[in-house]
């Protein structure tokens, strides 16, 4: 009888579990220290006591059941019970954008994780409003938002880079939507179309947009497509979020 109610913990109230990322490998009955965050965390806002039951993953070995074995304050540790999903990857998207100031910054960075984003690359242009760019905050933003949104993975984070050095070590073989309006422009779906049978990213600019130099070097690339993302005119966020979610609805 304990057995089945355990399988039933497993299918029907997984979602009901928090879950945390922890970077350790995740082998049965093996354990895993937990990060200051993570013990304040399920010690001070959710009120765990040691015995209690979490999901982890990795981005590496699927999610798991796990036990929390030590939860004191400056200590915690947990032990996998077993795999609760096998681990699966995110679409090889790449999420290029330039940054905007922290708030809306980490909204980005949330939201593109949801969207299943694989990487996420801060590209600093002319006319960023940002020239310092904490990818540690990032990171620890994406982290965030893998956990709640059940992602099995979380996405890379790039340091910044300028837009010349993007496309100079740039893959020719991935396509680069670029979300920009300008004459030779096509709508967003036509650009996803021809991006089909490859690697894609997109490309999204900062509040005042690309400069006439900077739109002229991307559209000369043989990688890019410019791309237009409808009448309106998009706050930096919004576009990014509204072409990751094309590209999953579209792909």
């Amino acid at each position: 009888m304990c057995y089945i109610l355990f399988i039933m913990l497993g299918h029907s109230d997984r979602k009901n579990l928090p879950r945390l990322f922890v970077p350790q490998n995740l082998v049965f009955e093996g354990t895993c220290d937990l990060s200051e965050n993570q013990i304040h965390y399920l010690r001070n806002v959710l009120r765990f006591q040691s015995g209690a039951q979490i999901l982890i993953f990795n981005g590496r070995d699927g999610e798991w059941l796990a036990d929390l074995t030590d939860l004191g304050k400056k200590r915690g540790t947990v032990k996998p019970l077993r795999q609760m999903r096998p681990q699966t990857s995110s679409p090889d998207i790449l999420a290029a954008f330039a940054p905007v100031k922290k708030t809306r910054l980490d909204f980005m960075i949330e939201k593109a994780t949801e969207l299943g984003a694989s990487k996420l690359i801060p590209v600093l242009t002319e006319r960023c409003i940002v020239s310092r760019v904490n990818t540690e905050r990032m990171t620890a933003q994406a982290v965030e938002a893998a956990e709640q949104c059940a992602r099995m993975d979380v996405p890379d984070i790039s340091e910044p880079t300028t837009l010349p050095a993007l496309l100079e070590k740039w893959d020719k073989n991935r396509i680069l939507i670029v979300c920009a309006e300008r004459g030779d422009s096509v709508l967003f779906r036509a650009a996803v179309q021809r991006a089909q049978n490859k690697p894609v990213a997109v490309l999204t600019g900062p509040e005042g947009g690309f400069t006439d130099a900077e739109l002229d070097l991307l559209a000369a690339q043989k990688f890019t497509v410019m791309a237009d993302l409808g009448p309106r005119i998009l706050r930096a966020e919004t576009a990014l979020i509204a072409a990751l979610s094309g590209l999953l609805l579209l792909n």
